[in-house]
């Protein structure tokens, strides 16, 4: 069964409205939408805890539930609710598109400390590829802002990324995997921090 095929139930939510909050950053135009939502207290129990196997017909954004329910197979019920825990410390930092996404959007107080006191040089995996991207950070807001901008569009304005997401939509996102390879202090001047990322793409071969 493909990982990117199960899937954690978020809840059921009911749409109080909706609001255009500017231009789409994923396709570079169109409008993006904000659409509060408030939880139904109805199937909150399984919030966190029920997954299923789904595997998606394409790369629509929104899907009728009444048209793919069938569709859809139980996997597990877990004990407790999953959460993003507190951050681990840096060697251990091994974060999913989708986990980063969420530490970001909800400014996750011990990942935000964490990541923005240093910079340094970080990998992205792309587990769909094999490929290797090496990119570093340095200066005010270290590691957070620059992954907060990588959770904001899924290519953080990386060139070759930028290609794949914007070329095949935000869900080629999600097999991104975020770690860190070194840390730096945020003062380090940005030419020993890019001299760092040469080393590593070396070592890594991520250019070839």
């Amino acid at each position: 069964m493909a990982e990117r095929d199960r899937w954690l139930f978020a809840g059921a939510h009911r749409v109080l409205g909706s609001a255009s909050w500017g231009p789409d950053v994923w396709v570079g135009s169109g409008e993006c939408w904000n659409y509060p939502l408030e939880e139904m207290k109805d199937a909150s129990e399984l919030t966190g805890r029920l997954v299923v196997h789904f595997t998606r017909p394409g790369r629509n954004s929104y899907l009728n539930a009444d048209k793919w329910a069938d569709a859809i197979t139980l996997v597990a019920v877990y004990a407790r609710r999953l959460a993003i825990g507190d951050f681990p410390g840096y060697r251990a930092v091994a974060l999913t598109f989708d986990e980063l996404r969420l530490v970001a959007s909800q400014g996750v107080a011990s990942w935000r400390e964490g990541l923005a006191s240093v910079g340094g040089v970080y990998l992205i995996s792309d587990t769909e590829t094999g490929h290797l991207y090496v990119g570093s950070a340095s200066g005010a807001g270290g590691l957070w802002q620059r992954w907060s901008d990588y959770a904001a569009t899924g290519h953080g304005g990386n060139i070759e990324l930028k290609a794949i997401v914007n070329g095949s939509g935000r869900d080629r996102a999600r097999p991104f995997r975020f770690s860190i390879l070194e840390i730096a202090d945020v003062h380090t001047g940005e030419a020993d921090v890019l001299a760092r990322e040469a080393h590593w793409k070396r070592v890594l071969l991520s250019r070839s």
